[in-house]
């Protein structure tokens, strides 16, 4: 008997923890100096009964398969990724910003490049897919000048991974890019790039990071979809407040000292945290995509049909009403 009473204790004791387990959460990510916060969410995740399981993507567009294969709840990626997944089918909801901005037009430092109307008869460095693929097809049109993959055109554009532009640019295998954030800063700042421009004046003005989540979450999970947007919110919040924080963080914690304290200042200036998205921002992207052909979109989807700011509404109503 006494045996099985403490058979029965231990079983109670485990269904009882299991009971009080934190709800996990697998978040993709992207390895850049604004998506920082996001990052930052898995360490004060338990504060909401939450584990944050963090797994990093070399770009956007390679997180979709990931939610497809139910592997995914929640994601950090440019809008432009988001809106070429849902035109896939892919399940996502586009639910808050988290930045801004972050993209720089960069060019060798003995390319004789002063403008992107110099760009005509050179070779541009790009990721493919991405908002700085968009922002800069959207800058060669404004100054009436052709491209191509292959040589031809005004501009021949080279595709490769955000990790390989610097390098790429350093070699002089490439004249100029259209870089993210820190890495155009450090190009900047290792003095083998000058800035051209942020691409900022096109209809889409300084272009948004997403946080995205899965329809089931958002449908089937509503308390922990609430309890992660307002997790978000206070990870974002620390670190519009508490510079210092973010730096450290950042340069320590995700780049392992690979970006200086500079680098980090320079790319977050030009990439500010934020929560904002709207309907018509998303829609004004879509647009544009469609418009150069950036993420191959047989049906464009509506943005009123999946960006989703109830969520956000809420949480941030109730942190302005508890005064934080």
């Amino acid at each position: 008997m006494k045996l099985i009473f403490r058979l029965l204790l231990a079983t109670t004791a485990f269904v009882a923890s299991g009971a009080e387990a934190a709800d996990r959460i697998r978040l993709a990510n992207l390895k850049f100096a604004h998506y920082g916060a996001i990052s930052y969410m898995k360490e004060i995740a338990s504060k909401y009964d939450l584990e944050i399981e963090e797994r990093f993507f070399a770009k956007g567009v390679d997180i979709l398969p990931a939610i497809v294969a139910g592997e995914v709840d929640v994601a950090a990626s440019a809008v432009d990724a988001a809106i070429a997944g849902r035109a896939r089918g892919v399940p996502i909801y586009a639910v808050a910003g988290f930045a801004k901005g972050g993209v720089r037009v960069v060019a060798g430092t003995k390319s004789g490049i002063a403008s992107v109307a110099d760009f005509k008869g050179k070779k541009v460095g790009v990721a493919r897919g991405g908002a700085q693929e968009l922002l800069l097809l959207a800058e060669l049109q404004k100054n009436g000048l052709t491209w191509s993959d292959k040589p031809g055109k005004d501009v021949q554009i080279v595709y490769m991974a955000f990790a390989d532009l610097n390098q790429a640019l350093m070699a002089g295998d490439i004249d100029a890019m259209c870089q993210s954030e820190p890495q155009a800063s450090q190009a900047l700042n290792k003095a083998f790039g000058v800035e051209i421009m942020k691409p900022y004046d096109t209809p889409i003005g300084m272009p948004v990071r997403s946080l995205v989540f899965s329809e089931a979450l958002y449908n089937e999970k509503p308390d922990v979809a609430e309890r992660t947007m307002k997790l978000f919110i206070e990870a974002t919040d620390t670190f519009m407040k508490h510079p210092e924080i973010a730096e450290k963080y950042v340069v320590e914690s995700m780049f392992k000292g690979q970006i200086s304290p500079r680098d980090y200042q320079d790319a977050i200036g030009n990439s500010p945290f934020s929560y904002d998205i709207t309907v018509e921002h998303v829609q004004a992207t879509t647009e544009m995509m469609q418009k150069f052909g950036v993420g191959r979109m047989s049906a464009p989807p509506e943005a009123s049909e999946w960006v989703k700011t109830d969520l956000l509404e809420k949480a941030l109503a109730s942190k302005n009403a508890a005064g934080n």
